[in-house]
């Protein structure tokens, strides 16, 4: 089987499994379509039906990162997913650091954000450690959208680069409810009432409050708004 999303063998075998668990499961795989490769992800229901596929939108390119090699930037747009049990905006990685990613899933009506994610040590610098500066973005989505936050991130070494863990659950006010230290591997959990939530995201009113209409320089990448 190739790496396409029709006959993904993964992919698969996971929706057998979010099925027999009842659980929703977003897959990370490495996509090919036609002559183009995406770093994707295939949303699977809780019973086993699949809802969507979301191409990574930002694709980074520095040592030991260099994905742009590999990558085309993704053409689905953010994407959130209507599942059995909530409505899921999903990010993958170098997304993750993009405060526009996150509100915009958040516009269209997202409940939860989670980022999938493989991010550890830098090759070209040993001494630099953004562990702490990967969860606090995060954090800080969670916080200036009232909502909750999951990451998901990898362990282990792969020639000599070491990814850190941390995988982590954040509640809307940011404060970490679970996490995993280290190379730990395992399962966290952590359980929402969202209708308090979206209450309490209407009492901050952060969303209230917002101006699109003064927002045009971020569709501009020089800053420069045409006239």
């Amino acid at each position: 089987m190739g790496p396409t999303l029709e006959g993904n063998e993964t992919v698969a075998k996971v929706q057998a499994l979010a099925k027999a668990r009842q659980v929703v499961v977003p897959v990370s795989f490495f996509e090919k379509a036609g002559h183009a490769y995406y770093n994707s992800l295939a949303m699977v229901d809780a019973d086993g039906s699949m809802l969507g596929l979301y191409r990574k939108s930002h694709i980074p390119d520095g040592p030991g990162y260099e994905e742009k090699f590999y990558f085309r930037p993704g053409d689905t747009g953010f994407k959130v997913f209507d599942t059995r049990y909530l409505k899921l905006g999903v990010g993958i990685c170098w997304d993750q650091w993009y405060p526009e990613c996150a509100r915009s899933m958040m516009l269209m009506g997202a409940e939860l954000l989670m980022y999938p994610t493989a991010i550890g040590s830098e090759p070209h610098d040993p001494g630099l450690d953004t562990k702490d500066p990967w969860q606090r973005a995060m954090i800080g989505h969670a916080v200036s959208n009232v909502v909750p936050v999951v990451a998901a991130n990898r362990i282990g070494e792969e020639e000599g680069q070491r990814f850190y863990g941390g995988s982590f659950i954040a509640n809307h006010r940011g404060d970490k409810l679970e996490e995993l230290q280290g190379q730990t591997e395992g399962v966290i959990t952590a359980t929402f009432d969202l209708d308090q939530l979206a209450a309490t995201r209407a009492s901050w009113g952060f969303f209230r409050d917002r101006r699109p209409e003064l927002y045009g320089v971020l569709g501009t990448a020089d800053g420069k708004i045409k006239v």
